[in-house]
């Protein structure tokens, strides 16, 4: 981010300590004046903050544990036994010692009242996503709100109450809505007034969806409060931030623009990491989302891919026989989001500046879905970390989903609130029925294989369209988290439909053979520019990882030999072992 810059010249003046406990605080190499004195010093300051935001790298692979998600490997945290407070992490508190150090001296009557403020907003804005983020991981954390000196008693208390920290974490972020000054930012790497409230946004519809679902913690009561501030964090950027959402080039290109393109599309990007040359700056989506090798290799699931909509509004899974429909055949005439979401149909990508056709390929993707939303289609950014992209970390979208979420919680969801949000995201991918008016049936397949409990047809179609419009951008995990659907996370991982094997299969359409599934040995071996699959029940005497459902025919299936597991301990990680040993009264989250 561009406010990485000034905090790089500020360690010039200022060098905080790499500390490890929370009785360490930031020690000045010059007076407190040199930097609390002014509102540059204070600036320079305030960009140390934005380091608390994650990183492109990390934005891009922030859904690699989702339930729409195979990988090469099952997650230690969904194996029996794999993951415990051993291996668990994240008890890092050194950002809250910046912040908290930075709010206990900006108080130099020598900055104006109205411009300490500001910066005291940005301190509280990056608190508040600093606590969240504990939060949503571990539960009950310690409320710190100022440095510690190396005898107080804090440093070995308790944790504080769920409750208690969230409620903390509102108020910071109230103070940080009504105090920030910025109002317009065109690079899209600053946090701007519109960005904290739709933060806020972001952390109320968690919050208050955690407690409606989430029956043990006994806060059910106090959700549609959560809910409350959610609208109404949502609904002011949705009426003064001067958003919307990007409609250039039309359905079919639209979507992907934001993903794709070098500077944010700022029609819709409200925050965004941006690559940086003159500071050596880029991100690796390319080689993450292409290698056979480096990466996860995720590819989205046959049971997720279903969700995607006809373009006449209708669940493609009313179809008839949509069951046994080809790769080739179930992705025509879907929802346009789907073909900037995976490869697809024409998808062409860019080799020696030539243009030539990009099927999903099997050195890469276990399930025929390879997603293409983060990558660039030169194949020369594949080779390593050189995508110039910019990666968005929120997006006007988001605002409008969670607005129609949290609204759709509290039964008060509108024909109107529908069309201005689910109606106009469905609307921007070429869908053309059911965008003026929320539904009024239940979509059975989206019931049975995602939500049993839920009755509502419209706050279905809601998560439906969350699921599809945030797609890989890292909200998916939680999302479940906050529905207590974890148990999604065990499903199976099943790809396209293969009628037979030993018939090579053309997923473009393109007149050219792309992939052959065959047992032990193939009937027609050594086909030009085929790869061929085995799906025998083992290899060379051990269980085959990829398979077929009904052995010659069916879906293609991938790690079915190795059990996913789901229980309520999941809902939060374990405090890690290293630290509880330095303060047994941390003590540990259930299961654990």
């Amino acid at each position: 981010m561009n406010a990485y810059k000034g905090w790089l010249f500020l360690l010039g003046a200022l060098t905080l300590a790499g500390c490890n406990e929370l009785d360490q605080v930031p020690q000045a190499t010059a007076t407190k004046t040199a930097v609390f004195g002014s509102e540059k010093g204070l600036e320079l300051y305030a960009n140390s903050f934005y380091t608390i935001i994650p990183d492109g790298n990390s934005i891009i692979r922030s859904d690699e544990m989702a339930d729409y998600a195979a990988r090469t490997q099952v997650p230690d945290f969904l194996r029996d036994g794999a993951y415990g407070p051993r291996q668990s992490s994240g008890w890092d508190w050194r950002p809250l010692r910046n912040i908290n150090y930075f709010l206990e001296n900006n108080t130099d009557p020598a900055v104006p009242v109205e411009v300490r403020r500001h910066y005291g907003a940005l301190a509280r804005f990056f608190r508040a996503w600093f606590y969240f983020d504990k939060v949503k991981r571990f539960g009950d954390v310690p409320w710190i709100n100022r440095t510690l000196p190396v005898d107080d008693d804090a440093l070995y208390s308790s944790r504080d109450p769920r409750a208690v920290v969230m409620d903390s974490v509102l108020a910071d972020l109230n103070y940080a809505c009504q105090n920030i000054r910025t109002t317009s930012d065109n690079s899209r790497t600053l946090i701007t007034k519109a960005v904290a409230n739709g933060f806020k946004s972001r952390v109320c519809l968690f919050e208050g969806t955690f407690r409606k679902y989430n029956t043990s913690y006994q806060l059910g009561g106090t959700a549609n409060q959560w809910l409350t501030e959610a609208v109404s964090a949502a609904e002011t950027v949705m009426k003064t931030g001067g958003f919307n959402l990007n409609e250039a080039g039309g359905p079919t290109t639209s979507y992907r623009q934001l993903f794709t393109s070098k500077t944010p599309v700022s029609t819709e990007v409200m925050l965004s990491a941006v690559a940086d040359p003159a500071l050596g700056v880029y991100n690796d989506a390319n080689w993450w989302w292409t290698s056979a090798t480096y990466g996860a290799r995720v590819s989205l699931i046959r049971t997720f891919v279903n969700t995607y909509l006809t373009v006449d509004g209708t669940p493609f899974t009313a179809t008839p026989g949509y069951q046994t429909k080809t790769f080739a055949e179930e992705v025509k005439n879907r929802d346009r989001r789907l073909q900037q979401t995976i490869r697809m149909g024409n998808y062409q990508r860019v080799n020696g500046g030539a243009l030539e056709p990009a099927p999903p390929v099997f050195s890469y993707t276990y399930t025929g879905y390879q997603p293409i939303k983060w990558t660039l289609d030169d194949t020369y950014f594949d080779g390593g970390t050189r995508n110039d992209n910019s990666i968005a970390v929120m997006r006007y979208a988001e605002i409008l989903l969670n607005y129609t979420e949290a609204k759709a919680e509290l039964g008060t969801l509108t024909d109107e609130d529908w069309s201005k949000t689910v109606g106009a995201l469905r609307k921007r991918a070429g869908i053309t029925g059911g965008l003026t008016a929320k539904p009024t049936t239940v979509d059975p397949y989206l019931q049975a294989n995602y939500f049993p409990g839920i009755a509502d047809p419209a706050l279905l179609e809601v998560r439906r369209e969350r699921g599809i419009e945030l797609v890989l951008e890292g909200f998916r995990f939680y999302d479940l988290v906050r529905w207590h659907r974890g148990e999604l996370m065990t499903q199976t991982w099943n790809g396209f439909y293969v009628p037979s094997i030993d018939k090579p299969m053309d997923l473009n359409e393109d007149g050219k053979n792309d992939v052959y599934f065959y047992k032990d040995k193939p009937v027609t071996p050594s086909l030009p520019g085929v790869t061929y699959i085995n799906v025998a029940p083992t290899v060379n005497g051990v269980a085959n990882p990829q398979r077929l459902s009904n052995d010659t025919s069916g879906e293609l299936t991938w790690l079915t030999n190795i059990p996913r597991v789901w229980t309520e301990k999941n809902y939060l990680y374990p405090i890690p072992e290293a630290d509880r040993q330095v303060n047994p009264k941390l003590g540990q989250n259930p299961g654990w």
